[in-house]
């Protein structure tokens, strides 16, 4: 995961965050949960709105009843930030505009939920295709569906900024939900819209496709600053299971880095059960190894 506050703002509305499970029965009855999101309301509102919505939905998600299906577990969560955010900026009572938009994804049983708000996307990758799963919730997404306007007006639209739904404005946004099925060395990629204005698809696919993961997030980020950087950017690469031969793969990263999604919470278990005899027994061994050194020397 890697955010980047670009080239033209002088501060990050952007916000990522994911909850990794920490045992095989969390794994089992909530998945792993990633979800990006872009603030709106200038000053310190859109940093605030983000990160708050955030947290609020991993908090919700993680509190509801384990036995939902984790997609509507999610919209049930988003739909509960958004009363949340709602509440804060009444209780601040400043007037401003506070909200954001969000893309989130829980992966469980082999599937991943994709929700989003607003045009920060979610996309599939498998067998080096790259589409998109979420749809824009934009004014200039559903001016092109309509057919007044072409895709190449989109790109450079006045309005093309201009969000229909987000967390934190709407009494009830309209939250889509996608389902998508998973094969290992499947991918899923999230970002804000700060990437996508500077990025075709195909360019991102190239990138995601040839890069090892551990740095494909920071070059994608890179080329949209190379390009102006007039948006907070932020990426989300997510791989799958047992990555395919042309899948390069990277084991661990920071909160601010891309995360990997694949490991499994019982085999870790399991591991960190074996690790311990196994240290022991390393440290016995070279304990004797020492004392048979200083004998030799001693006599």
């Amino acid at each position: 995961m890697q955010t980047d506050r670009g080239l033209v703002r002088d501060h990050n509305e952007d916000y990522v965050i994911r909850h990794e499970p920490s045992s095989p029965e969390e794994e089992e009855a909530y998945g792993w949960l990633f979800i990006v999101a872009d603030g709106v309301g200038g000053a310190d509102a859109g940093e605030v709105a983000s990160e708050y919505a955030c947290q609020q939905t991993v908090a919700q998600y993680m509190a509801a009843n384990g036995n939902l299906n984790p997609g509507q577990r999610l919209v049930d969560s988003m739909q509960a930030a958004n009363t949340n955010l709602r509440q804060l900026v009444a209780e601040r009572n400043q007037n401003k505009r506070m909200a954001t938009t969000m893309v989130a994804t829980a992966i469980g049983d082999q599937v991943a939920y994709i929700a989003n708000v607003g045009d920060s996307r979610g996309y599939h990758l498998r067998d080096g295709s790259l589409r998109q799963v979420t749809k824009d919730q934009s004014l200039v997404a559903k001016l092109v569906e309509e057919g007044a306007i072409t895709e190449a007006e989109a790109a450079s639209h006045p309005h093309r900024n201009v969000i229909l739904y987000s967390i934190g404005s709407e009494k009830t946004p309209k939250i889509d939900l996608f389902e998508v099925p998973l094969d290992p060395g499947d991918i899923i990629f999230m970002c804000s819209d700060g990437l996508t204005r500077h990025l075709s698809d195909a360019e991102i696919s190239e990138i995601i496709r040839e890069e090892p993961l551990e740095t494909a997030a920071s070059s994608l980020i890179q080329l949209a600053n190379q390009r102006g950087g007039q948006d907070n950017i932020s990426a989300v690469i997510i791989a799958y299971g047992e990555p395919s031969e042309t899948t390069p793969v990277q084991l661990k990263g920071p909160r601010v880095a891309m995360p990997i999604f694949g490991g499994n919470a019982k085999t870790a278990a399991q591991n960190r059960k074996f690790l311990l005899p196994y240290t022991i027994f390393l440290s016995i061994i070279e304990a004797i190894l020492i004392i048979m050194v200083w004998l030799m020397f001693r006599f």
